[in-house]
């Protein structure tokens, strides 16, 4: 899998990680692969739950280690 974008948004806590993802999706062009870094344990059960509510794919979300998440997802729309 190819990813297109990283973003790195450890140190954030919701709403602001979600806002920062929704709005790199949105710069990008259809098909294209975002992954998303977190450290907010509800950041990473939120951005995958909307952005499935806005139709994208979430292709995996994995605990990276003890602290971080990573969120990657394909912009459908």
């Amino acid at each position: 899998m190819q990813i297109d974008k990283t973003i790195d948004l450890k140190g954030l806590v919701c709403p602001f990680p979600w806002v920062k993802a929704k709005k790199t999706l949105a710069k990008m062009e259809l098909g294209q692969i975002l992954k998303v870094i977190v450290d907010h344990a509800p950041a990473s059960k939120n951005i995958p739950c909307y952005f499935k509510e806005e139709d994208q794919t979430i292709l995996s979300v994995d605990k990276i280690n003890e602290l971080d998440w990573q969120i990657i997802v394909k912009k459908e729309k």
